[in-house]
């Protein structure tokens, strides 16, 4: 891949791609240090439901620090700052302080640290890679994203076999430090001067304003949204309702995420010329694939249908971001994936429970079909309404719509 000869991509792509295996260990360590101090499936829940919620509350608002100051900087102290966090819990740790309610408490702080840091780091993409690498970049990205989440939880049992869970929080601490070193070697363009400054009211209205100005970027948003509220749960709370073994649920979630590693991979290679559509009509695929998985009874028919699923799941982001970084002013960036980004942290808190309600009134089997035909109908809802607005799009990405601006970044280079 050329891109992964630039200097400054591949600094992002390898310090980042550190950091997401940390996430992952993360949310692996604290699942189990719940469980262990509580023997209760709730306080893990719990834990959960408090690594999201601040995110959802926090991430637009404070994604227009991200627009309005220094986005590497920011990302930075981000990293800085949740060091100290994890640091902190490593010693109430090893101390025995560490009940419940400071897991609890430690986990809603690291992630309301880290709220401006997704919007940040997918914004500072176009100031790195030019306009038409944009989907090679983003494919990239979440090939190591995806690669590395999924390896951080397979080393949970190694540490706890040969060390201990406080030296899981430090190998967590210590891919913040490194995420932290890429990024101070990383150079980026500045942006175009925005004129003059304003609050943040203000920045936040202007930025609602500008996704509203960009509609196909306002439909791929909400049906990527709504999509994850009604399917996501299904590949957790359903998927194990329907396997019954810890092996297999554990097999087949590793196929998904296989899968997912792959899809990306090929999306870096292949160009894609309508991303809105690509992105929506993507979750229809998963739709398809996902029905029967409530019936099915062979593990290799299950790990098949699971791998396509993964495939499509590739799909409904990458084009997502894509579009986002073309037709958003590089000025409001940030607050437009900081929406994405809190409306995923809403959709992943309510997901659970949209697929238990569901599989308690009418059954794995049935659920996974409503499930899989929910998503079929909201693409295809979102696919004719992109052919409605469609006509009121300029020709071309390289223009904002309703303005005369070009979204990408001036060339001057800074450190």
């Amino acid at each position: 891949m050329s891109l992964l000869r630039d200097r400054d991509f591949l600094l992002l792509f390898v310090g980042q791609g550190v950091s997401r295996f940390g996430d992952g260990l993360y949310t692996a360590s604290t699942a189990w240090l719940a469980w262990t101090l509580t023997k209760d499936p709730a306080a893990v829940a719990l834990v959960g439901v408090s690594a999201f919620a601040p995110a959802f509350l926090a991430t637009f608002v404070v994604a227009s620090y991200a627009d309005r100051h220094d986005r590497r900087k920011l990302m930075i102290a981000t990293d800085l700052a949740r060091v100290v966090v994890v640091a902190a819990g490593a010693v109430l740790l090893y101390l025995g302080l560490l009940n419940l309610p400071v897991l609890v408490a430690t986990t809603a702080l690291l992630a309301l640290l880290g709220a401006p840091f997704a919007p940040a780091r997918n914004a500072i993409v176009p100031q790195i890679v030019p306009a038409e690498a944009l989907q090679q970049a983003n494919g990239l990205l979440q090939v190591a994203f995806r690669a590395a989440f999924f390896v951080g939880p397979l080393m949970l049992a190694p540490l706890l076999a040969h060390a201990s869970l406080q030296w899981a929080l430090v190998v967590n601490g210590l891919t913040f430090l490194a995420s932290a070193a890429a990024l101070a070697g990383l150079r980026v363009r500045r942006p175009a001067p925005a004129g003059e400054r304003t609050g943040l009211w203000a920045d936040l209205a202007a930025g609602l304003g500008a996704v509203r100005a960009a509609p196909e970027v306002l439909v791929v948003i909400v049906t990527f949204v709504l999509a994850l509220a009604l399917a996501n749960g299904f590949l957790t709370v359903g998927l194990v309702t329907v396997v019954g073994q810890g092996g297999q649920y554990g097999l087949l979630l590793g196929v998904a995420g296989v899968a997912e590693v792959a899809g990306a991979l090929l999306l870096a290679r292949l160009p894609i010329r309508r991303p809105a559509l690509a992105a929506v009509l993507a979750w229809a695929v998963l739709g398809i694939f996902r029905a029967p998985l409530g019936t099915v009874t062979s593990t290799a028919v299950a790990a098949l249908l699971l791998a396509a699923t993964g495939l499509a799941s590739a799909l409904t982001d990458i084009p997502l971001i894509a579009l986002v970084q073309q037709r958003v002013p590089d000025r409001h960036l940030a607050k437009a994936l900081g929406l994405w980004e809190a409306g995923i942290a809403g959709a992943l808190t309510v997901s659970p429970f949209v697929a238990s309600t569901t599989i308690s009134l009418v059954g794995a089997a049935h659920a996974f079909v409503l499930s899989g035909a929910a998503l079929v109908v909201l693409a295809t809802t979102a696919a004719l309404v992109l052919r409605r607005v469609g006509a009121d799009l300029p020709g071309t990405a390289d223009t904002v719509p309703g303005t005369d601006e070009q979204p990408g970044v001036a060339a001057e280079t800074a450190r």
